[in-house]
Order: structure tokens, then C-alpha cells, then sequence
């Protein structure tokens, strides 16, 4: 019973507190919804030229998306009470040694709400760990995958067996698609951690949302993918902005549409083999852009690091692994096992176990003869 009533009072406090900030936001700045548009100045992204002397100063980008290992979700990453510094040093220093200079890492606007000061701390204990690791950070911001009501406080508990079972949205499908009087909260929040870490060298580049149209909600997650790059002009990080290509068929063509038109730099995500990949690879350097390929490495749908890294490398392509730890979010299971299912032969995602033990020696070898020698 305590349990419940304290999730019963998170759940409480998650809908407040972005009540009363989206009232302080209304009553300080735009009083109607997202009419502030209007009157700020939105900002051109950069030309190709700008995207390209950027990209020729960082070098090859390898790496992988990350999540400590004892955290099942991103609030569950970020919240004081959970917060894992130590985990964190560990995993990321197994990541410099098979040679990886760059992650990718989702935060969420309720862990903001909260406590911006506090969250914004944490993110520079954060970024420090990952400095010392010579490791260079890509923030993601909003996120249309899986669970669609994210809630502060306890999360739960992994389900034996399933992808991601505790992964939550951001900002949640009510909020998108309902729900727009809180667009001003999501704007503060994207704008406050924008404009807080502007000038950050650690900071590789802000991927303002993930998988837009994810959950089958297509075209229902055009109005907030346009919004949100509407603030990032308005914020004018010294960082490119992007938002990742994830789906190819008809529905998403609006979505694409807008998110190559207003990305800094193009980024995709890729689980299919190789063949594929080239053939995208082809399409997509007609834009004349930088290439990160931010999210693949599925084993058993052909996408593995011994197809993929040599073509990225090849094409000159950052690229992002899903997974570095096995861990709370069980992303070693396929995206529809039913649960309750033994550890799989061949993982899905993810390189190590929580004791620093690799799945797969000869995969280490691989990643190393590519990536120390970068």
C-alpha cells in the first residue's frame, strides 16, 4: 500500500508541477498557445557549408546510444534519487577502451520540470564524467517510443524478457497529442537546456526528438516536431540541432519532409543489412550534409558491426550502436519477444554485461582494428 500511494503521489506531482510551470510560463511569456512564434525571430539552420566545417573538425564519430545499466528509462537516469555516477564512470570507461569518442544519451522534460537548477547540474556532473572518458555527448530531448504516461518517482521494475519494457515516452502521448496548453513547459525545457549549455564543447550536437511518429502516431507528432525546432532556432545553440530519419514508407513523408528541411546536419537510423544500408547511404548524401547514422546494430535482423562500421567508416558516417551495458532495459531481447524468455543465444542489442565481460570477444577485436586506429 505504500508503494502504491507513493506512486499514486508521483503521479500527482508529475502533473502539477508542469501545471504550475506551464502557468509561470504562460503568464511570463507567449499568453496563447505558441503565438510567440509571431514575434521571435526564427533563425535560418545552418547552410551546408557551415554543417560541413563543422563535421571536418570532429573527426570519425563511433560510438553508441547509452543508458547505465541500473536505470530501466531516462527519468529513471536523471532523477536525483536515482542518479548513478559511479555506474556511469564504470560503463563509459568500457566504452573508451574499445575506442568509442561519442554517445548518445536521452534526457526528459519531467526530470526538468521538477528541478531545473538540480537537473541541469546533474547534466554537468554528467558531461565531466564523459570528458574524462574523451567521450563527447549528443542529448536527446523528446522521444515517441514505448510507454506513453512517464511518471516521476519509482519506476518499475523490468518485465522478464521484454524490450524496453519500462521506457517512457516524452513527452507522453497524452501531452502530444492532447493536450498542447502544456507546449509552453516543453518549450522552457527545451530552451533553458539549450541556452544553458550553448557554448559546450562537450556537447556534440542536440537530437531534438526521437522516432516522431513512432506508436502510430504519424502525422499526430508533425505540430510538436515543428514547434520543436521553432525553439531550437529561437535558442541558437552554437551546436548543430537534428532530428533522426527512422521511417521510409508514406506515412512519415510529411514528417521527413520537415525534418530534413530544418536539420543542421542528417541523421538516420538503420536495422536492416547492409545492401540497404548503402542504398540509403546513396540518398541521402544528395542532400550535401554530414551523415550520422544515430542509431542500428540489431544481430539478428543483419546489422551487425562487422557489416555496418567498415561502411561508415568507409563513407566517413558517424554512427551510434544501440546499447552499450545489458542492463534494466533488456534491450538484448528483440523488440517483440513475448517475455519471460531465457537470455538469447544472440543478443539483439548491447555489447557487455554488468560485469564488464563482453557478449561476443571477437566483436570487441572488430570494433578495436576500427576504431583505436581513428
Amino acid at each position: 500500500m505504500q508503494i502504491k500511494t507513493k506512486v499514486k503521489e508521483e503521479k500527482l506531482f508529475s502533473f502539477f508541477v508542469v501545471l504550475l510551470l506551464g502557468v509561470s510560463v504562460l503568464f511570463t511569456g507567449c499568453n496563447q498557445q505558441m503565438t510567440c512564434s509571431k514575434t521571435e525571430a526564427l533563425l535560418p539552420r545552418w547552410t551546408a557549408e557551415q554543417a560541413n566545417k563543422w563535421y571536418s573538425k570532429q573527426g570519425w564519430i563511433v560510438g553508441c546510444n547509452f543508458i547505465p545499466s541500473t536505470a530501466i528509462n531516462q527519468i529513471e537516469m536523471w532523477q536525483e534519487q536515482d542518479f548513478d555516477l559511479e555506474t556511469i564512470d564504470t560503463e563509459l570507461g568500457w566504452a573508451e577502451d574499445i575506442g568509442f569518442n561519442a554517445i548518445r544519451v536521452y534526457l526528459h522534460y519531467l526530470v526538468w520540470a521538477r528541478n531545473p537548477t538540480k537537473m541541469k547540474e546533474r547534466i554537468y556532473k554528467f558531461l565531466d564524467i564523459a570528458e574524462s572518458h574523451n567521450i563527447k555527448v549528443m542529448f536527446v530531448l523528446f522521444d515517441d517510443c514505448w510507454n506513453p504516461d512517464p511518471t516521476l518517482g519509482r519506476q518499475p521494475d523490468p518485465k522478464p524478457g521484454i524490450h524496453n519494457s519500462g521506457w517512457v515516452q516524452c513527452p507522453g502521448g497524452e501531452i502530444q497529442n492532447r493536450d498542447k496548453a502544456l507546449y509552453p513547459v516543453l518549450k522552457a525545457y527545451t530552451q533553458d537546456l539549450l541556452k544553458s549549455f550553448d557554448k559546450d564543447k562537450r556537447i556534440l550536437a542536440w537530437d531534438l526528438y526521437n522516432e516522431p511518429g513512432n506508436n502510430e502516431y504519424f502525422n499526430k507528432s508533425l505540430t510538436l516536431l515543428k514547434h520543436v525546432f521553432e525553439w531550437a532556432r529561437q535558442a541558437n545553440p552554437s551546436q548543430p540541432v537534428t532530428v533522426g530519419l527512422w521511417g521510409w514508407d508514406e506515412e512519415f513523408a510529411k514528417l521527413n519532409k520537415v525534418t530534413i528541411k530544418n536539420s543542421d546536419i542528417i541523421t538516420f537510423h538503420h536495422y536492416d543489412n547492409a545492401g540497404h544500408l548503402k542504398e540509403k547511404i546513396k540518398q541521402l548524401q544528395l542532400y550535401g550534409r554530414p551523415l550520422l547514422c544515430t542509431e542500428y546494430m540489431a544481430r539478428t535482423r543483419n546489422c551487425t558491426f562487422e557489416s555496418h562500421i567498415p561502411v561508415f567508416k568507409k563513407e566517413n558516417i558517424g554512427c551510434f550502436n544501440w546499447g552499450l551495458v545489458s542492463g534494466k532495459t533488456q534491450t538484448i531481447f528483440q523488440w517483440d519477444t513475448p517475455g519471460k524468455m531465457p537470455e538469447p543465444d544472440v543478443w539483439f542489442h548491447d555489447i557487455f554485461r554488468k560485469d564488464g565481460t563482453p557478449f561476443d570477444p571477437e566483436e570487441i577485436k572488430f570494433i578495436k582494428q576500427l576504431t583505436l586506429k581513428n
